[in-house]
């Protein structure tokens, strides 16, 4: 679930490369013709460029691949705080941070919003930090701060969002990414948060959430599947299956071992009299592209074991608990099996 937006080497550019490298302007039209990667070869230091590429990684939600460049920038230039609050973002967001990386991005803020009080990006980075650590008064209070300085600061509501959703408020929570949507329309995030929420109360208008944020985003694989599941989940077989095919095209094995599986499910589930033999094939198909897909091979003994045929049942069973000697249902299925023989 990030995503999404490339962007290239612009004419701003020019300005860190001259800032930065001074004796080197003369050569600033030629070089702009280079990869922002090429650029940051020849001027490593240029705190313009580092922050263009850093961004360029969190545009694409890779904030672990902006870690090194935002680092780098504010080790050259710790009191630039454009440079200190890409770096606290950084520390704040990235999949892999620690207690320590909360602490520290928390630290930052602090100081940023000494420097920048009506700063909302700073107010709303501040107040995650404190979601982090589930000091949900602290948290609130400076997005409302956000808020009175902003009555559409889109990012304000998505975290209120997220906080009334740990305290199991789903309501409110709901409340407040529609309004988010409210604020900017083309929030794919929102869509996507929206749509699992329904899908989670086993309302169909799940689907229509997520079809939006397909539309908004064609090529994110996880807004396709996410579409395709709740068509699904909410028997309307053959637009999932449409769909589960589309993923086929996809480039990563995730989600095409993913769509296999799923088109192996609908036959062998939502079939009257369940299609085995095609179930069996897609299911294969997902352990080719996935060899480890423990879940496919307790399928694919399912099967077999409908089929009466023991011996592969047993075998796929046990290709199961090999990959995951945890997973109770083929351990059930393998101990029944052994007692009949």
């Amino acid at each position: 679930m990030k995503q999404w937006f490339l962007f290239t080497v612009i004419s701003a550019v020019f300005i860190g490369i001259t800032s930065s490298c001074g004796d080197t302007a003369q050569t600033i039209h030629s070089d702009a013709k280079l990869s922002l990667d090429s650029l940051l070869l020849k001027y490593p230091d240029s705190v313009e460029l580092l922050m263009k590429r850093a961004n360029r990684s969190i545009d694409n939600f890779n904030y672990d691949g902006a870690m090194n460049d935002a680092a780098h920038a504010f080790r050259v230039d710790s009191n630039n705080l454009d440079v200190r609050t890409l770096y606290a973002e950084v520390l704040n967001n990235r999949p892999s941070r620690s207690i320590q990386d909360v602490v520290a991005a928390q630290r930052h803020y602090t100081y940023l919003l000494k420097k920048r009080p009506k700063n909302t990006e700073v107010l709303v980075g501040l107040a995650s930090t404190f979601s982090f650590f589930r000091e949900f008064d602290q948290s609130f209070r400076y997005i409302n701060e956000a808020l009175r300085i902003d009555a559409r600061c889109r990012d304000a509501y998505v975290l209120k969002g997220s906080n009334y959703g740990d305290l199991g408020n789903p309501e409110l929570m709901k409340s407040s990414y529609e309004t988010a949507i409210q604020q900017d329309p083309e929030f794919f995030v929102a869509y996507v948060r929206l749509g699992a929420i329904y899908m989670d109360e086993q309302n169909p208008i799940a689907i229509e959430y997520f079809r939006t944020a397909h539309d908004l985003e064609p090529d994110d694989p996880e807004a396709l599947y996410a579409l395709a599941y709740a068509h699904q989940q909410f028997n309307q077989v053959e637009d999932a299956s449409l769909l589960y095919r589309e993923m086929l095209r996809d480039t990563s094995d995730y989600y095409v071992s993913q769509a296999y599986f799923q088109l192996g499910f609908l036959k062998s589930f939502y079939e009257t009299p369940p299609d085995l033999d095609s179930a069996i094939y897609f299911y294969s198909n997902a352990i080719d592209v996935n060899p480890y897909y423990h879940e496919a091979y307790f399928q694919l003994g399912f099967c077999y074991d409908q089929k009466q045929d023991m011996t592969n049942a047993l075998r796929m069973f046990g290709q199961s608990l090999k990959y995951n000697p945890g997973y109770a249902p083929a351990r059930q299925f393998a101990d029944s099996l052994k007692k009949l023989r």
